[in-house]
């Protein structure tokens, strides 16, 4: 137990956590040659396309130091504000971060929020100057930022490249020297923590855990205290690259358990993992539970797939625990879920993977957050609206609050005039402005959460010519000026397209959200005309224009009241159609509904 270090590596994106684990197998001799690949543990595809990574991944490697056998278990950890729940579940495994910085970028927004995950858990930081070979980097001016930010020595940072393996030797003396190893007593109650899961459709759930006290032996009965579900261990071991099945895991050390639950919902993360026969009496404290920030609709095109689809989502619940879903029904698209997303980049993902992963294509409404609202009947009482169909009626309303953010930007001092007016135009005020060196800027805004779900972050990386780095922490609710805005198409309400606005902004979006439809939606034999309402109030109108069949093209010359009579019987035909005649909207027209500001 002496000789285990557990340890992962925090840092904002594209810092180099990938590339230091990559280097970091390399080193301890953990991959072979022909296994070698970048970006190695990211072993999603949508990871390695997008380059970024959206799960946690934990690996085993063995090391000799000064003549010992040392056993490293390593996190790897996703970097973009969206999966930080993710870097919360790590972190709690472990004993010691690397907190790794861009000798280029200096520190960004998401290095300060992991490292205070990080502090708040007791973990022993070692911090990391990475890309000091690029001919941009600035070690001496970051290394003072890490210094004040830290409040660490100078000398305790190590400075590395991770792509060309500078400074790997001396990160993994620095983790076995300053890391402690795991407390916990050996001869205790079997107890261990579950910080991930993932489904393998031939053996069922597998869990990931890390082992607190006692031991946990292959064939023993284990009990899972959240569920208070009895299990055989069919196999337990430690994760290499590939799995590799061991007899015993000790106190303190990392591995998975292979049990054969095939139902996923039986198994959460976070739970405790005991013995049945001698069980503990205390269950870990586990990491808060997720707040969704955003909601959206999930729907499959065919009703008949929505068993399938629940299936798909409970699958991909195991391996992803920050998403959350409840049944609900729509007049337009039938039966479907209410999902709960940590943000869009993370909704964007979840609809990939069902698609990749599980082959199902799916409807995604619009985006929306979360709003408490209060009937003049009950002023105290709020009533949540997850979906703007569940909003009161406006004559019974008293007021409506939205959830609030505090958000903080650290930009270039060149660009704190475009970032600031971006933020006040989306209804932001500022709070604080620190100057960190004369070159960089702290931004603190309070800013509505609704106003940056949808292209926020792809704007401000626009003004700031990418420069500038967001995270955010919720900070409760506000009163606000909400009004619902509908669309009508051919006087029907299309309730997936409705969306809670702030009524300044209303007439703008509900006039965009027009435009846009009358270039997605086909053109068919009858006008149709595309509304967005407020209440009974048409606030803005498009129409898309039928298709004619030229119906006078067989008179020649001849008397005009003959062509009269056979346009008057087209019309009368196109009215009769408009009645009775539906208007199909492509999924894509979903989507850019959400990309009004493009």
């Amino acid at each position: 137990m002496k000789n285990i270090r557990n340890f992962c590596i925090i840092a904002h994106i594209d810092h180099g956590k990938s590339t230091l684990a990559d280097r970091l197998l390399d080193f301890t001799g953990s991959v072979t040659d022909r296994e070698k690949q970048n970006q190695l543990l990211d072993n999603m595809d949508l990871e390695r396309e997008r380059g970024i990574t959206i799960k946690s991944h934990a690996i085993q490697m063995e090391y000799e130091y000064k003549g010992e056998q040392f056993i490293l278990n390593l996190i790897d950890t996703p970097g973009h504000v969206d999966f930080s729940y993710e870097v919360s579940r790590s972190i709690a495994a472990c004993e010691g971060a690397l907190l790794v910085v861009d000798a280029a970028q200096s520190i960004q927004a998401q290095t300060i929020s992991n490292l205070y995950l990080a502090l708040e858990n007791d973990l022993e930081i070692i911090p990391v100057l990475n890309k000091i070979d690029l001919p941009s980097a600035n070690p001496e001016e970051v290394t003072d930022d890490i210094v004040d930010l830290l409040g660490c020595d100078a000398q305790d940072i190590i400075p590395a490249s991770a792509k060309s393996g500078i400074g790997i030797e001396e990160i993994l003396a620095a983790i076995i020297e300053r890391i402690p190893a795991p407390k916990g007593d050996p001869n205790a109650p079997l107890q261990a923590l579950i910080f991930d899961s993932v489904y393998n459709p031939f053996r069922g759930v597998e869990t990931y855990f890390r082992v607190m006290n006692g031991s946990i032996k292959q064939g023993q009965l284990v009990k899972f205290m959240a569920t208070n579900k009895s299990y055989n261990a069919d196999e337990v071991g430690t994760l290499k690259l590939k799995q590799d099945p061991k007899k015993i895991i000790g106190t303190g050390d990392v591995g998975y358990l292979i049990t054969g639950v095939k139902d996923a919902r039986e198994i959460k993360v976070g739970d405790t993992i005991t013995d049945s026969k001698n069980p503990t009496n205390e269950i870990i404290e586990g990491f808060e539970d997720v707040k969704p920030m955003v909601f959206a609709g999930i729907y499959p095109v065919e009703n008949e797939d929505y068993e399938e689809l629940r299936s798909s989502m409970e699958k991909l619940q195991l391996n992803d625990a920050s998403l959350v879903f409840t049944p609900e029904s729509s007049a337009a698209l039938g039966f479907g879920f209410r999902c709960g997303f940590l943000g869009m980049l993370h909704l964007e993902i979840i609809q990939e993977r069902l698609e990749r992963e599980f082959d199902m294509t799916v409807i995604t409404t619009v985006p929306n957050v979360s709003y408490h609202a209060y009937t003049k009947k009950h002023i105290d009482q709020a009533i949540i609206v997850n979906n703007p169909s569940d909003l009161p009626d406006p004559s019974g309303l008293d007021r409506v609050e939205e959830p609030y953010i505090k958000a903080s930007i650290i930009t270039k001092a060149d660009f704190v005039g475009n970032v600031m007016s971006l933020c006040i135009e989306k209804r932001g005020v500022i709070t604080n402005q620190t100057y960190l060196t004369p070159e960089r800027v702290e931004l603190n805004f309070d800013m509505p959460l609704a106003e940056i779900v949808f292209d926020f972050y792809d704007r401000l990386k626009t003004v700031s010519k990418g420069y500038a780095s967001f995270d955010y922490s919720p900070i409760g609710m506000r009163p606000s000026k909400l009004v619902r805005v509908d669309i009508l198409l051919n006087s029907n309400t299309v309730d997936a397209l409705s969306a809670l606005i702030h009524a300044d902004n209303a007439y703008s979006i509900g006039k965009k959200m027009c435009e846009k439809l009358r270039q997605l939606i086909p053109r068919q034999q009858f006008d149709i005309p595309i509304q967005a309402a407020i209440g009974a109030k048409i606030i803005s109108r498009e129409t898309i224009k039928a298709l004619r069949k030229d119906v006078t093209a067989k008179c020649y010359g001849g008397d005009i009241s003959r062509k009269r009579k056979l346009l008057e019987k087209q019309k009368k035909g196109k009215k009769k159609m408009r009645q009775i005649g539906n208007v199909e909207i492509p999924q894509q027209a979903f989507m850019a509904v959400l990309k009004l500001n493009d």
